[in-house]
């Protein structure tokens, strides 16, 4: 347990500054939605390429990993559906939720992974990455599209958005160098290292900024059900999945601790583009932020 503390200290302690420095004015509130804008474009995908291009997949079983993710995932996310009569929700309301509950910080999860596991974890999690962005994002613009107060986007506006993903490029980069055995260029290398390194310390940073207590008051029982599904339930079904389909190890650790994080930040900006319920979102992002802080060292102890 210490071992696991000692490994998440850091990372909240980051995301404890990110929010002093919002909150005290150090930093101009105006940076913080570029710099959000340059870590997702620019930053996290230089890690994404850097750790999965240097890393030898062939011992990695990947097809049951996948398949308990998406199965878990899957069945989490149909289950918030069918509860919307039950948290009464409105179709804005309900997009929030089900982003909540399913959605994960990708940040916060590399840097968990990186410091408990080392550089294995940080290529596995790179790996689950690859395989999530897709599950959670897709299913998420279509609730959007279809629920959210804009309800324009159609199936070509779902694509162009999955295939324009800078993480989903990142992603088929780095597999495409670590399949073909290819090398960096040792310039190339190290710019994209040093870029790389600065994608984790920002990003936390940005997931303290991002708290809104204000919201929270708000929330009521949709942030408890977003909560509960991603902070609990998504965690448990995912290591029965596990269980299930042989997946054990490390790759098991990483999955189930994946499934255990709180919701993306950029979760907010879809919901403000596509019409979605942001303040509900802020008001979730906020309240398991604050919680993983207490269940995460839990999952990763149960798990390991």
């Amino acid at each position: 347990m210490s071992v696991i503390l000692s490994g998440l200290a850091p990372i909240f302690i980051l995301i404890v500054l990110g929010y002093g420095l919002r909150h005290f004015r150090v930093v101009d509130d105006a940076l913080w939605a570029p710099a959000d804008r340059l870590n997702y474009v620019a930053l996290f995908p230089a890690l994404i390429i850097v750790t999965m291009a240097r890393t030898d997949y062939e011992a990695v079983d990947v097809v049951p990993m996948a398949a308990a993710i998406v199965l878990s995932v899957g069945l989490v996310g149909a289950a918030v559906l069918a509860s919307r009569r039950l948290a009464a929700v409105d179709g804005p309301e309900l997009t929030s939720v089900f982003q909540g509950a399913v959605r994960f910080n990708s940040f916060v999860g590399l840097a968990i992974a990186n410091a408990l596991f080392g550089k294995p974890g940080l290529a596995m999690a790179a790996l689950v990455i690859a395989v999530l962005i897709p599950v959670v994002n897709g299913p998420s613009i279509v609730l959007l599209a279809r629920y959210g107060e804009n309800r324009r986007a159609g199936p070509g506006a779902l694509i162009g958005a999955l295939v324009r993903n800078p993480i989903l490029i990142a992603c088929a980069i780095g597999l495409s160098i670590s399949a073909t055995g290819l090398q960096f260029p040792t310039i190339v290398g190290q710019v994209l290292g040093t870029i790389a390194a600065a994608s984790l310390p920002i990003g936390l940073l940005s997931v303290g900024g991002g708290l809104d207590f204000v919201a929270v008051r708000t929330g009521g029982r949709a942030v408890i059900l977003a909560s509960v599904a991603k902070l609990a339930v998504l965690p448990a079904v995912t290591y029965l999945a596990c269980e299930l389909l042989g997946v054990g190890g490390v790759t098991q650790a990483i999955a189930v601790m994946f499934n255990a994080l709180p919701a993306s930040i950029s979760s907010y900006a879809l919901a403000r583009q596509m019409g979605g319920d942001h303040r509900l979102m802020a008001a979730i992002l906020t309240v398991q932020t604050l919680l993983a802080a207490v269940t995460l060292p839990v999952v990763l102890l149960l798990v390991k």
